[in-house]
């Protein structure tokens, strides 16, 4: 016994000194290294489970654009494979054919499309995107649309012998040039929107028209150039179909619907709706499946074909309009009638897939950790299966097989696709990419979960992410940095964009505070709904507490913090500066300063009166009170800002109303603006890059902290 006590502290301390050592040869990220990192958007397994689609998202530095590119997993006896599929940088939303023959994707190459007679406010992020089919075994894709209007959404037939499409409802070219002559460039706001039409086309006609290089006759084009040849007209909607989904039976096509203009203006414009496919015409309309105040989206057929499932993230089932965690349900397409999955989970239910024996695999947050969790029938409990600590953004199950596809990551460990032979055995999935290996060669910053009590008792959490080689240490200086949503949260997991820097800020010396204030997910829904209707002051409360607590404790310099955050983080960055002069810097993007204008604007209005407790012209008081800009004189803050030029989601014209107030007041500030670019920055890499270069650089020269 005394022995083996002598030799364990002997190995412990061998082995800390190794780990250190393999720490200090690693050298430290640097911001180039950082913006190479690769997005996975989209993962989906083949019906047999034996291959892997797969969607990533990249910066092209010479090309200024973000690469959108599909890739291809093939499980053999070496272990698998993994190869390009697609090359032109515009491709995106793969789907399999039920019978695993092809994958169907939406992409822009050598598309002619476009969406709207006017680029007012009512358009966002048109792309032109058209419907292609590729082989997995490789070649080129073949064109299945071949219209002028973009396609908004797609599905494969349960046979695989049909692909169905929306677009907006076609004009012929009378019409087109009729209204032209009417309107010229003047944009008819509202009055030049109209809805969707749904299609269906035989993929093998598709084919055989690309293989024998034929095209509409010069006559048809010319009266009907938004039509693609051999597609058959289903259905009209009013709407937009964002989603499309059909039946495994073949007997019905489910559509979910959004506003022509994609704004969230009327809650009654996002429904589910069917069409019966036999004897489907524009003449008989689509029934209505779901009457509620919600948004649902993420639509899937049951492998009953009776059943929709759909997720809702914004909006209520249940009753009058309120913002839950993001929950699951699925609605009977005869009856109406809806029943809420796992509604024992007390956090969000963030994606799921339905499984091969009918029941669903979810990713469901609670605190800092999303984890896979499973039901097989809508009476049971939500069963947490055994996986890594950390984050798994997506779970993609197969049609036919137990197989399981993952997008796995955590603080250290960067994200990658994962395939498991089945959800029991998480903890041996295999990694069938290697994109961003390289930042686990890198000097990592460590972090871990931090708790506190607000003034009222509740208890908070949050992240801190500290400084390569300084984890634990005390009187760090600190940046608070906000996430945005504000129903999202930060935790376990590894993200490195232009939106999520806490990396390059920690390499750089600060010890990152990632508050997750009341308004947060994965807490509960009382906690979520704790944000209403203080939109800001509450929150507010949360993080300034959080950091007296990290300065109480010894863990944060008080002479030496910052702030900052985008949307959201932008939001309570500006509301925070106007409370408090401790921090010397702050670093806000697209975040309001007032709330009328910023809810005239913006394209998400539900959760905005929601949070304020009313309408503009119901809740005047609150829409006061809780807008930075009526205490702005208070500021002493230097203030970095940046905004997208097309932004709405939260204008540009905040941003200029911020700059202009600190200009006024003689606040240090700059503000740098994004042509093209709308709320997401996805554009050209390049902004992203320089927002967080000129950001670093903001912190530097007022927080305090010299570059590492």
């Amino acid at each position: 016994m005394t022995t083996t006590r002598k030799v364990l502290p002997a190995l412990l301390f061998v082995l800390l000194s190794l780990t250190l050592a393999l720490a200090a040869d690693k050298p430290k990220l640097t911001i180039d290294e950082f913006f190479n990192s690769v997005d996975f958007t989209a993962v989906k397994l083949s019906p047999d489970g034996q291959s892997v689609v797969i969607a990533t998202d990249r910066a092209d530095w010479e090309q200024n654009i973000f690469r959108e590119d599909l890739w291809l997993f093939r499980d053999d006896s070496h272990g698998g494979t993994l190869m390009q599929l697609t090359r032109s940088g515009s491709d995106r939303k793969p789907q399999w054919s039920p019978d695993g023959r092809w994958i169907a994707f939406l992409s822009e190459r050598k598309s002619g499309a476009s969406e709207a007679e006017c680029n007012g406010p009512t358009t966002r992020d048109v792309e032109g995107s058209q419907l292609y089919v590729i082989s997995p075994n490789g070649g080129e894709p073949v064109p299945v649309t071949l219209g002028q209007e973009e396609v908004h959404s797609f599905a494969w037939s349960g046979d695989s012998h049909t692909l169905y499409f929306a677009t907006r409802q076609p004009w012929n070219k009378t019409q087109k040039d009729t209204y032209k002559k009417e309107w010229k460039d003047v944009c008819e706001y509202r009055g030049s929107e109209r809805g969707d039409a749904i299609f269906s086309v035989s993929v093998a006609d598709a084919i055989a028209r690309a293989a024998a290089a034929g095209s509409m006759p010069k006559e048809d084009a010319d009266e009907n150039p938004d039509i693609t040849p051999g597609a058959t007209r289903l259905a009209d909607t009013p709407l937009r179909a964002d989603e499309l989904v059909a039946s495994p039976d073949g007997k019905r096509l489910a559509f979910v619907t959004t506003s022509v203009s994609q704004r969230q203006e009327k809650v009654s414009e996002f429904e589910i709706y069917a069409v019966d496919l036999a004897g489907a015409s524009p003449e008989r309309p689509p029934r209505q499946l779901t009457h509620n105040e919600a948004v649902e989206e993420s639509a899937h057929w049951a492998k009953d074909s009776k059943h929709v499932f759909f997720q809702v993230d914004v909006g209520s089932v249940e009753g009058k309009y309120k913002d839950t965690q993001k929950r699951l349900y699925w609605v009977d397409a005869n009856t109406g009638e809806t029943l809420r999955w796992a509604s024992d989970f007390g956090g969000a239910v963030n994606a799921y897939s339905v499984a091969a024996d009918g029941g669903v695999l979810a990713t469901g947050r609670l605190g800092t950790e999303v984890q896979i969790y499973s039901e097989h029938g809508n009476a049971e409990r939500l069963r947490k299966e055994d996986g890594w600590a950390g984050t798994y953004d997506v779970v993609a199950a197969a049609a036919d097989s137990p197989r399981v596809a993952l997008v796995y990551s955590s603080l250290e460990k960067p994200t990658e696709v994962y395939l498991a032979e089945n959800a029991e055995k998480l903890q041996e999935a295999r990694p069938i990419t290697s994109f961003n290996k390289f930042f686990a060669e890198r000097d990592l910053p460590q972090g871990k979960p931090y708790q506190w009590k607000a003034d009222d008792g509740t208890a908070v959490e949050g992240m801190l992410i500290y400084p390569p080689g300084t984890f634990e240490a005390k009187n760090l200086p600190m940046f608070v940095l906000i996430h945005g949503g504000p129903a999202d949260a930060d935790g376990n997991h590894f993200e490195a964009d232009w939106y999520q820097w806490d990396r390059l800020a920690a390499t750089q010396g600060w010890l990152v505070f990632e508050p997750n204030y009341r308004g947060s997910a994965g807490y509960g829904d009382k906690f979520l709904m704790g944000i209403v209707p203080q939109i800001v002051s509450r929150p507010g409360k949360d993080i300034l507490e959080g950091v007296d607590a990290l300065v109480k404790d010894g863990i944060a310099d008080p002479n030496r913090l910052a702030v900052g955050g985008y949307s959201y983080g932008g939001y309570m960055t500006n509301w925070l500066i106007t409370q408090t002069t401790r921090f010397k810097a702050a670093v806000t993007g697209a975040g309001a300063v007032e709330h009328v204008a910023n809810w005239g604007n913006d394209d998400t209005t539900f959760d905005d009166a929601y949070f304020l407790g009313g309408l503009p012209w119901v809740a005047q008081q609150r829409y006061h009170d809780e807008a930075a800009i009526f205490q702005i004189d208070k500021v002493r803050t230097p203030t970095h800002m940046v905004a997208g030029e097309d932004d709405i989601r939260v204008a540009v014209l905040e941003d200029y109303l911020l700059d202009h107030a600190l200009y006024a007041l003689d606040v240090p500030s700059a503000l740098l603006i994004f042509p093209g670019e709308g709320h997401s920055l996805d554009k050209n890499p390049w902004h992203g890059r320089i927002k967080v270069r000129e950001e670093l650089k903001w912190l530097e020269k007022y927080g305090g902290v010299p570059a590492q």
